[in-house]
């Protein structure tokens, strides 16, 4: 998950000039990557008081629901949020 930016941020930068359908959604994509990166720093912080153990696995859970939400709007040519 830590590096999991580099894919969509590699399209925006390739493809994403070319292509709005591509540009949306990887801009999407990056958003929600960079985002759970941040919540894992932050879960990771509060390891120390217990309470991260059940952030990173709520976030990771969360993590792969959007993950396959995203995958099948995009395959079906529609836009996720």
């Amino acid at each position: 998950m830590a590096v999991g930016f580099l894919g969509p941020l590699v399209v925006l930068l390739t493809e994403g000039t070319r292509r709005p359908f591509v540009r949306r959604h990887a801009v999407e994509a990056l958003n929600v990557n960079l985002s759970v990166l941040l919540w894992c720093v932050i879960s990771a912080v509060l390891v120390i008081v217990l309470i991260g153990f059940l952030m990173l696995t709520a976030v990771g859970i969360l993590y792969l629901v959007a993950t396959l939400l995203g995958a099948v709007a995009a395959a079906r040519g529609e836009d996720f949020r």
